[in-house]
């Protein structure tokens, strides 16, 4: 405890019942801790309603509550630029983009661990994550903290230990998917106080310490930084709407219209205008606007076991050994949060990125989302779903015409009579 005393820890609160307790959990360790605010989406820019004034005060109540310093930062512009601007682009592109990735790599654990570091002169950061690393509190306090040029590769001349990104203790709320995007540099000054804990717990935690303002608040499942809202709504605020075709997979008919591609994901259902069965996304054509739907949820053309990735971002900088070594590497991976980890093997491309291919199909694999890959309770990095190999249903249909001989090869071996 004493020597935790002359510890400066920068703890980012958001508003919430996660990050509440990991400031709490730092206070009991007797660190000096400052509670950070970000506030990265002004709400003047658009007319939906946003939730940040509220959940600035709520944070505010908890620094108060638990006697901090408390501060606001404004990443308003840095988000725009670096995270939004790329959401924007991707759906032009067709793709389904995740800012929250993006948002953990350039806002938390960039510009608010240098603002923490620089301006607050503080010796770590802190966030409600549940995720695990390698380091013990006290190893955190012992790096040095350096701004490096940004570089491909590491200076191999450098020793440094490196350090892992384990999943939390909690499988279910793990949340190292998120953060599959960050550097080593950011890791090696990060405290995850919550990693060794379950949801169930931090919530006791903050029932027996009166936190009851944000334990009453419902779990943000919105945007990063930008809430729930009525998404499509949203969008149209800042793209054109580009009108297209539902086309069915199976005969190509004309099922109906939507106001653009970049409203729909693969997977999702798709709201056909008098038609009462479901039907669903399966693929898009941005060089007609085209939207191909499937009728059921588990259509074989919603399965996929190939993609492949941009250049992959490995938390230890630099590929694993192995696949460097073999070129191939048998590992697990996700592409959305909480779904179940898939086996796959990755084959290494000479520009950094990947061909993954699944033990067996998986459903909605859907490009601009990121491919996180782990292994054992160690998450690896990630990269961007940019290809995808042919589906199930294209492979049986180039099957069936395979095996259903021309009609005039039949009519030699059965004469019509």
């Amino acid at each position: 405890m004493l020597a935790a005393q002359g510890r400066r820890v920068a703890c980012a609160v958001s508003g919430g019942v996660d990050s509440a307790v990991a400031a709490l959990l730092l206070r009991r360790r007797g660190y000096q801790v400052t509670g950070v605010f970000m506030k990265n989406w002004d709400p003047l820019d658009e007319q939906g309603t946003c939730s940040i004034d509220r959940d600035c005060e709520d944070a505010y109540r908890v620094c108060q509550k638990l006697d901090i310093p408390f501060h606001q930062v404004s990443y308003v512009k840095e988000y725009w630029n670096e995270v939004f601007s790329d959401l924007l682009k991707e759906y032009e592109l067709g793709r389904t983009p995740n800012p929250d990735i993006l948002c953990n790599k350039h806002i938390k654990f960039n510009y608010f661990l240098h603002y923490a570091m620089d301006n607050l002169g503080a010796d770590a950061i802190a966030t409600g994550h549940y995720a695990r690393t390698s380091l013990e509190d006290e190893e955190v306090f012992q790096q040095k903290h350096t701004r490096r040029p940004q570089r491909l590769f590491r200076n191999r001349f450098e020793v440094r230990n490196t350090v892992k990104l384990l999943q939390g203790a909690d499988l279910f709320k793990d949340q190292t998917f998120f953060l599959s995007q960050i550097s080593q540099d950011a890791l090696r000054k990060t405290i995850f106080p919550l990693g060794d804990l379950t949801k169930s717990f931090v919530k006791k935690i903050a029932a027996e310490h009166d936190l009851h303002h944000v334990l009453k608040k419902k779990e943000s499942m919105g945007v990063c930084f930008i809430g729930e809202r009525n998404f499509e709504k949203f969008l149209l605020e800042y793209l054109e709407p580009q009108p297209g075709n539902f086309i069915s997979i199976e005969d190509k008919k004309v099922m109906g219209r939507h106001k653009g591609w970049f409203l729909f994901t693969i997977g999702q259902r798709a709201r056909l205008a008098g038609l009462k069965d479901a039907w669903f996304v399966v693929d898009k054509d941005v060089s007609t606007g085209d939207i191909y739907v499937a009728p059921s949820r588990d259509h074989p053309a919603l399965y996929r076991d190939l993609l492949r990735t941009n250049r992959v971002h490995w938390i230890a900088e630099e590929p694993p050994a192995e696949l460097v070594r073999e070129k191939m590497m048998e590992c697990h991976f996700r592409f959305r949060h909480q779904m179940a980890l898939v086996p796959c093997v990755l084959t290494l491309n000479q520009d950094g990125s990947v061909w993954v291919t699944l033990v067996k199909p998986a459903r909605a694999i859907t490009p601009g989302q990121f491919a996180v890959f782990y292994k054992g309770d160690e998450c690896l990095g990630s990269g961007k779903i940019l290809r995808m190999g042919p589906s199930v249903y294209t492979l049986q249909q180039g099957k069936n015409r395979e095996e259903s001989p021309k009609k005039e090869e039949i009519d030699k071996i059965e004469p019509a009579t």
